[in-house]
């Protein structure tokens, strides 16, 4: 038999990250998680699978309406009609999800109580599926220990929403230990809540297959779901396949220190280049960064806006890809000369080098700074790469970018 494993579907989570200007994806992006969903569907009827497991957060918390629902039963029907089973444990974001209480699910779906772990014994295939969902979004205590053990004669799988022993940048929702799932006599461990793919043990197969669609910059690379194949009561097979509908990705250029701006240009060319290449065919979402000791660096400050504008004409422009830049961060540093002018041009360079603001002058910029945040849109101030006008980190570079762009002016003098 085979079946397969998915995870963390987010059904309907808008893409966020992306700024929006002329030609960007928004049908694509907002549209990206019912794609993955379909070509995992498509997957599961071309393999002719025994059974669909998905390990936890199916939706994104409540739904706007019940369309997201509606959708998803249409495609449990496509499966149902082809004999395929699905079984689902509810994670973190499902249990946020209110309507989902209220909707009939195809009688081929079994999603697992979230008061006890239950074991569904599939006699077609002697295998038996265990597995308990999130009764609350945070669950803090090890659902694990209470999975019954294995059936010696049966293949026996595990479904679980958990951090397991704790993952950098997710919530440590219902930890567990490596040993523990070892314990229970387990075949395959099914697990979610983890973005990333990554396979944490082969005896047993423990593992997690990240999720279908990366929603924003920090989900780079291939997204999937794992193909699992078994014979005889033991697995032969353990295969990774993309279906991923927009990719994330972020290019990091190093500029060379004489590079000139037109030398940039070529450069960030040939890299939307590979970077389209690495790609496999879908749209790209990309975060240009470049760093780097340059002279380009004043004119890229100067004229920060028209050299953004600039790379997002080049990368729409590359033949046979589509690449939208979701952001360009100009982390350059200036490449200092020795300056052969007026010596009051050279004293007012000194004196910009060491210019600080006074303790009055930084209370009343931050006094400003604090009463323009208070107008700026939520979203602006949350997600995954937050504009907060008041912290200090970002106030440093900003002085220190004000005053490159006076030198360079001066200098052009």
């Amino acid at each position: 038999m085979k079946f397969l494993h998915a995870a963390d579907i987010h059904l309907d989570s808008p893409l966020t990250g992306l700024e929006r200007y002329e030609g960007a994806p928004i049908h694509t992006i907002r549209n990206a998680t019912r794609h993955a969903f379909d070509n995992l569907i498509e997957l599961a009827l071309n393999e002719q699978i025994a059974f669909l497991l998905l390990a936890g957060d199916l939706y994104d918390g409540d739904w706007r309406d019940y369309n997201t629902g509606l959708y998803f039963n249409d495609r449990m029907n496509r499966l149902r009609d082809a004999g395929i089973k699905v079984f689902i444990v509810a994670g973190n974001h499902d249990a946020a999800s209110q309507i989902t209480k209220h909707l009939r699910l195809p009688d081929n779906v079994t999603l697992f109580s979230t008061k006890q772990p239950e074991r569904k014994i599939l006699d077609t295939y002697d295998t038996a599926i265990h597995g308990q969902g999130f009764a609350t979004r945070a669950v803090t205590n090890d659902l694990s220990q209470a999975y019954p053990q294995g059936d010696p004669y049966l293949f026996n799988i595990g479904l679980l929403h958990t951090s397991l022993d704790g993952k950098p940048g997710h919530e440590p929702y219902a930890p567990c230990h490596i040993d523990g799932l070892r314990s229970k006599g387990y075949h395959y461990w099914a697990l979610g809540h983890i973005h990333q793919r990554e396979v944490i043990s082969q005896a047993p197969w423990i593992l997690y297959p990240g999720n279908l669609q990366g929603r924003h910059i920090r989900e780079q690379g291939a997204k999937g779901c794992t193909l699992v194949t078994v014979k005889a009561g033991e697995i032969i097979d353990v295969c990774h396949h993309d279906l991923d509908q927009i990719r994330w990705s972020q290019c990091d250029l190093k500029v060379a220190t004489n590079a000139t701006i037109d030398d940039l240009y070529d450069q960030i060319n040939s890299a939307l280049q590979q970077q389209a290449a690495s790609a496999d065919g879908r749209p790209l979402a990309l975060r240009l960064v470049l760093h780097g000791t340059c002279h380009a660096h004043a004119e890229l400050q100067t004229h920060h806006e028209q050299w953004i504008q600039e790379y997002r004409a080049l990368a729409s422009s590359i033949s046979g890809a589509e690449i939208w830049l979701e952001r360009v961060q100009l982390k350059t540093a200036p490449q200092r000369q020795s300056i052969d002018h007026d010596p009051t041009i050279t004293d007012l360079l000194n004196a910009i080098d060491h210019l600080q603001p006074d303790e009055t002058t930084f209370d009343r910029i931050n006094s400003e700074l604090t009463a323009l945040r208070q107008k700026l849109p939520a979203e602006l101030l949350s997600g995954t790469d937050p504009f907060d006008p008041t912290d200090p980190k970002r106030l440093a570079t900003t002085l220190t970018e004000i005053k490159e762009i006076i030198r360079y002016q001066l200098l052009k003098l």
